[in-house]
């Protein structure tokens, strides 16, 4: 049977018919929806138990990122100067956030998962300048029981950084707590700078 409604009056139809169904519309900001475990947020260079930075400078995640967002600078750690357990940290590390496109390929090239994403979004801002976000801002705070570096390695050599099996001075009574809180949260892609800050 063909419709024998013009035009305008069949368009709204179409607006009377979805006046009376469930709003779908999120009050944002006021109103924030919680994101999913794994969302692919601002990025988190993490530390290891004792402080020291995971970043060893290798520019892997660079090579990786196919928008060209990261830079990073290497340099050479010295036993009086020591901010990795590695031979080498990352001195400089930026993200421009202009051109992330939060594929997380980067997460997957970082040999020492010191890069992980969190769940923060709220990335917007009116210059173009604070959105090329640098290694003061992206690395996780100190958490309880850590050190800020530079400093010598409290774990033991390289070897147990890498492995996960700190030196047996370090998991005694309040430092064992926090060295195991720390490598749960730093393992987890997941993790937020809140977390971070969390007893």
């Amino acid at each position: 049977m063909p419709n024998i409604l013009p035009g305008p009056l069949r368009g709204f139809g179409v607006t009377f018919g979805t006046m009376f169904r469930r709003v779908t519309t999120e009050q944002y900001p006021d109103e924030k929806k919680p994101t999913m475990p794994r969302y692919h947020g601002r990025h988190v260079l993490n530390r290891h138990p004792d402080g020291l930075e995971k970043c060893i400078g290798c520019e892997l995640c660079a090579w990786a990122c196919p928008a060209d967002a990261i830079y990073v600078e290497g340099a050479d750690n010295t036993e009086e100067e020591r901010y990795s357990p590695g031979e080498r940290y990352g001195r400089v590390y930026q993200i421009n956030y202009l051109r992330c496109i939060f594929c997380g390929y980067c997460i997957e090239a970082c040999p020492t998962r010191a890069l992980t994403m969190s769940n923060e979004y709220e990335l917007a801002d009116d210059n173009r300048a604070d959105l090329i976000y640098t290694k003061e801002q992206l690395l996780a705070p100190l958490a309880p029981g850590m050190e800020p570096p530079p400093h010598p390695m409290r774990l033991g050599d390289t070897k147990d950084y890498y492995r996960g099996t700190p030196a047996a001075h370090m998991l005694s009574g309040e430092d064992d707590a926090a060295s195991e809180t720390t490598l749960d949260r730093s393992d987890d892609h997941s993790a937020t700078y809140e977390e971070a800050e969390r007893p």
